[in-house]
């Protein structure tokens, strides 16, 4: 398959570099890897008093509690988008359930460390990205319906930009609000 000067093929799967033979799947990636770096570089710089900072008057979950919770569901919001892009209805997927994983995860991690958490959003950022990498343009156009999502029929990539991509940026967003920055 001819790949351009980047060493990026037109469309299909992985070339032997590692890098995604989808443009599109490829700047998923990054965007990916650009909002974990963002909330990673962000995070390093925090005191521990603004570690333990509560992220607003509704949301009494920590900054660091936060930080660990977006590398937390990286794996999960990858395997969302698979079952989309292979065709597979996500009706287990509702924000009531989305609300009792973020508790039980608050509760278990309530005292996260700082190098812990960032580790392991280092880590699964990685991972995350890695495994866009791998989606083609057929499975980033494939669609199925998606409970997040009232059941509408949703792309792999609209899940993927919607939840791993926009996860970090998000809560970002949220703790410099926190914090008065």
């Amino acid at each position: 398959m001819p790949t351009t000067s980047d060493g990026v093929t037109e469309h299909g799967n992985t070339t032997k570099s590692g890098r995604s033979e989808s443009r599109r799947a490829e700047s998923l990636a990054a965007r990916i890897e650009e909002g974990a770096a963002g909330l990673s570089a962000f995070a390093e710089g925090l005191s521990e008093i603004e570690w333990r900072t509560p992220v607003s008057a509704t949301d009494k979950r920590s900054v660091g509690v936060i930080v660990h919770h977006v590398a937390s569901m990286y794996p999960i919001e990858i395997d969302v988008a698979r079952a989309i892009a292979s065709g597979k209805s996500v009706s287990d997927v509702t924000w009531d359930v989305v609300a009792q994983l973020n508790a039980e995860h608050a509760q278990k991690n309530a005292q996260v460390s700082k190098s812990v958490a960032l580790e392991l959003l280092r880590q699964n950022s990685r991972e995350a990205a890695a495994a866009v990498r791998a989606f083609t343009d057929q499975d980033l156009d494939s669609a199925a319906p998606f409970s997040l999502s009232f059941g509408a029929p949703m792309t792999a990539q609209f899940v993927i930009e919607d939840h791993a991509m926009r996860h970090s940026w998000h809560h970002l967003a949220g703790i410099r609000r926190a914090l008065g920055r």
